[in-house]
């Protein structure tokens, strides 16, 4: 209310407020990926447990450094007399050897190509030694913590998670969801245990999948806030390798500075030809990012195509995936990434863990709730201390109602007119009690009619009798 006391003749303005503020939509898909590092310095100063943001993967490099290099590689190099030297590579597969479990970097290449934009990096501390297991996770646990303080982020990533104790994942994974439960504006994106490498028959990949189900998820209202992805995929980006450590024909030393530079050639080419497996979470988390951006959260991120990914590391089939995408015991749904002739590598999942539910079985549901319900509470917080009359709640209403009505614009609710895709309800007797007020309660209810995935689209034919 302007000053209504003058004492001077004259003529005065004022400005009177008549439209309600605006409700801006909040990011949907800015990932914190949690795991070690090689470096974590930023200006100097050590960011070990410390979310940072970052917007590329040069970004990340200046930050954290890059991959850790492999130093258990062989190649043997074998003699045909019609094709001459051909090049086989395979690694020191010997307890406390093997192939590095730091795959952050790696991820952010997959994440990256896959979509991805600004994200954030939390890194726990150095590389282990090679081969050396990740079984305590108190590090992580300190990271999920830290990351709660932050806003921004939206999805919550393990790159190193198939390499840990299975305890102490399916323990973070919990947590994770715990967190996003209690916070409302996240979603965990979940990896097997397993890395795929040997589940080369149906019934190890049920197995697999069982073991995920029983080991996560304990609380059940947690739950639709994670999805799980399946299987491993095969990058086409390349190992970083010591080359000074490559075994040639599996001798005990390294002999590649013997080899002629034609030979070298072969083998570095040979070695870009090996394939990166790596969990899906990061390339999945991309798709996520680039659906959001082209279409909206309340796309399914499903039929879409993986990029930088040359297979996968088990071929999911009908009958495979109809155990992992309906569980009838537990409801935890496991979404398969497939293969199909003429169209590529797709996601061909979009349900949650929470798959029984009817409200919270879809991916997009679940996330578009959380962006509508974040951007809501962020908009709203200007009201808060206002008096708790008809006047505050006319401009309330009037501010999340022509936040829905573009909502329902752009395609996300389900409706012929904004009265069938929402309600917006606020008021005495209508939401609140006397009592509720004078407790200092404004209770505002929101009823969305959100777009769901057309999952199972049947087709019916029949025979027509001939009528000419």
């Amino acid at each position: 209310m302007a000053n209504s006391t003058y004492y001077t003749p004259g003529v005065y303005i004022e400005e009177v407020s008549k439209f309600p503020p605006s409700i801006t939509a909040v990011e949907t898909a800015i990932p914190a990926f949690i795991g070690a590092t090689q470096t974590a310095l930023q200006d100097g100063l050590d960011v070990t447990l410390k979310p940072i943001r970052i917007s590329s993967l040069l970004e990340y490099v200046n930050i954290f450094g890059a991959a850790q290099p492999e130093v258990n590689f062989i190649v043997n190099i074998d003699e045909d007399p019609r094709l001459g030297k051909r090049y086989n590579v395979t690694y020191n597969k010997e307890d406390g050897k093997g192939l590095s479990k730091h795959t952050m970097y790696y991820a952010l290449q997959q994440f990256f190509a896959n979509g991805g934009g600004p994200c954030y990096i939390i890194s726990v501390g150095p590389f282990l030694a090679h081969g050396s297991p990740i079984a305590d996770g108190t590090a992580y646990g300190a990271a999920l913590a830290m990351l709660r303080k932050q806003n921004e982020p939206t999805l919550i990533i393990y790159p190193e998670g198939q390499f840990m104790a299975k305890d102490t994942y399916a323990t973070l994974l919990d947590e994770s969801l715990k967190q996003c439960f209690e916070l409302k504006d996240r979603f965990v994106v979940m990896d097997l245990f397993s890395d795929g490498q040997d589940l080369d028959t149906d019934s190890k990949v049920l197995a697999a999948a069982a073991e995920f189900r029983n080991k996560v998820g304990a609380v059940s209202d947690h739950v639709s806030y994670g999805a799980a992805y399946f299987p491993n995929v095969r990058s086409t980006f390349d190992y970083t390798v010591d080359l000074s450590t490559v075994l040639i024909n599996g001798g005990t030393a390294s002999n590649f500075d013997g080899l002629s530079n034609l030979e070298k050639a072969n083998v570095k080419l040979a070695l870009s030809n090996y394939s990166i497996i790596l969990p899906p979470s990061a390339s999945v988390a991309g798709v996520y990012a680039r659906v959001d951006n082209a279409r909206g959260v309340w796309k399914a991120p499903a039929n879409e195509g993986l990029i930088a990914v040359s297979g996968l590391t088990c071929e999911v089939n009908d009958d495979i995936q109809k155990d992992l995408n309906v569980d009838t015991n537990a409801g935890k749904s496991i979404n398969a990434i497939r293969f199909f002739p003429g169209k590529g590598i797709k996601i061909w999942g979009a349900r949650t863990l929470d798959g029984n539910s009817n409200e919270w079985r879809y991916v997009s549901v679940r996330r578009y709730f959380n962006m509508v319900e974040e951007s809501t509470k962020n908009a709203t917080e200007g009201f808060v201390f206002e008096p708790n009359d008809a006047n505050t709640w006319v401009k309330v209403k009037a501010m999340i109602e022509n936040f829905l009505i573009n909502q329902w614009r752009a395609g996300a609710l389900a409706g012929a007119k904004p009265e069938h895709a929402f309600y917006v309800k606020v008021g005495i007797n209508e939401t609140m009690t006397a009592f509720d007020i004078l407790e200092g309660k404004m209770i505002i209810e929101i009823g969305l009619a959100v777009v769901r995935p057309a999952e199972f689209i049947i087709l019916r034919f029949s025979h027509k009798m001939q009528e000419s």
